[in-house]
């Protein structure tokens, strides 16, 4: 089926938008309305008229609303059956391969308030230079430099990587992002008195690097998953362009070509027109998917930032959205997916599991549902399994 597939939309071209924690839910800041709502999104209302509006659970029940999940679902593979947690995947996109007796942490900069609350669960964004040092710091003190089997990899900014021994993963931990403000929620297990040790004991390692940061938050643990290959599994060839460490990973595990988008940045900053023409240099480069995915919607939503996911939203709309559509048409036949990968509410500032909007339009894409894309539109529809998507997407 997905050969006779491949053979009959050999010409089509696809594209899949990730507005990365857009949905939300009603907000008293915007007068009880959700961003999704407010946000004015001439490209993204006219796309609708014309597509299938709808509701997508992205992520499967009992597992953790995060980005690796969700956007594990959207590229169409079940995070049910692939998922083994959030830093192994991040170690991917770092270039790691990990042996079956090692695992990977998650391993924050983060900011703790000499009372216990986590001020920061980003250590004042730093940059990646500064960061860098303080990792190669941390490794020198706490990792390989020492005996204790433990390797830190520095990544970007606030987000790096511990390599650990597989006794070290029997452990629950708390992501920081979900503890802002809130006193620290310190692991438990078996393993946990070894990782608060090491996260205690890189307070005076990071004393020393004049960042914000002042301490290490381990989470998101795991042994590295085996994933088939995008094009093996859908028979067509893709890419992705983000700035998320997480999300190039899963591209880097599935084969997907993952290229480097000069002003692409996990922030507000990020240069939305640069990566809506990676999609399309990827595409005329012979691709037949292109995945673009945005993390200024779910920062906003973190930050309880009302106004930036408002403008974020509209960003998307303007600088991705308007050009891409018509630059689309000139190419020939396509079709587009646009979801989220999870909520990210501005009232709770972290990650839910609700079901969040899809749009899927194009090409032999019959209209269907409401005409707008907004959470309220389909609250009331039967959420399809977001794994389910990208084979609908793809006609397979």
């Amino acid at each position: 089926m997905r050969a006779a597939a491949l053979g009959q939309n050999a010409a089509m071209k696809y594209v899949v938008c990730v507005p990365d924690g857009c949905a939300d839910e009603p907000f008293d800041g915007l007068d009880g309305r959700t961003p999704l709502e407010v946000a004015h999104t001439p490209t993204l209302d006219a796309l609708c008229a014309r597509g299938e509006v709808g509701r997508a659970a992205v992520i499967p029940d009992g597992l953790p609303p995060g980005s690796d999940v969700g956007n594990m679902s959207i590229l169409g593979y079940d995070p049910a059956e692939f998922h083994t947690g959030r830093a192994p995947i991040e170690a991917a996109s770092l270039g790691l391969v990990l042996p079956d007796d090692r695992l990977a942490y998650r391993c924050n900069l983060v900011t703790l308030g000499d009372d216990g609350v986590m001020v920061d669960f980003a250590g004042g964004h730093p940059s990646t230079d500064a960061a860098v040092r303080a990792i190669e710091a941390l490794d020198a003190e706490l990792g390989r430099g020492s005996d204790s089997g433990l390797e830190f990899h520095a990544g970007v900014e606030y987000r790096h990587i511990m390599v650990a021994p597989a006794d070290w993963g029997d452990a629950e931990c708390v992501p920081p992002h979900d503890l802002t403000g809130d006193p620290a929620v310190w692991p438990t297990g078996p393993a946990s008195d070894r990782l608060r040790e090491v996260m205690e004991a890189s307070r005076p390692v990071l004393a020393a690097s004049g960042l914000d940061a002042n301490q290490i938050w381990l989470w998101g643990q795991g042994f590295q998953p085996t994933m088939p290959a995008f094009s093996a599994r859908f028979g067509v060839t893709g890419g992705i362009t983000t700035a998320v460490d997480l999300v190039r990973g899963l591209g880097v595990l599935t084969e997907m070509a993952v290229p480097d988008v000069d002003g692409a940045t996990a922030g507000y900053d990020t240069d939305y027109a640069a990566q809506r023409d990676a999609a399309l240099a990827g595409l005329d480069a012979g691709l037949e998917l292109f995945v673009i995915h945005v993390e200024a919607t779910d920062e906003a939503g973190h930050a309880g930032d009302a106004a930036e996911k408002v403008r974020s939203l509209e960003r998307w709309d303007a600088e991705i959205l308007a050009p891409l559509v018509p630059a689309l048409d000139e190419r020939g036949p396509w079709r587009l997916l646009l979801l989220p990968d999870h909520a990210t509410p501005l009232r709770l500032r972290t990650h839910t599991s609700d079901p969040v909007p899809y749009l899927l339009v194009g090409a032999g894409v019959p209209t269907s549902g409401p005409d707008v894309y907004t959470e309220a539109a389909v609250g009331g529809e039967t959420p399809v399994a977001g794994h389910d998507l990208m084979g609908r997407l793809l006609g397979v």
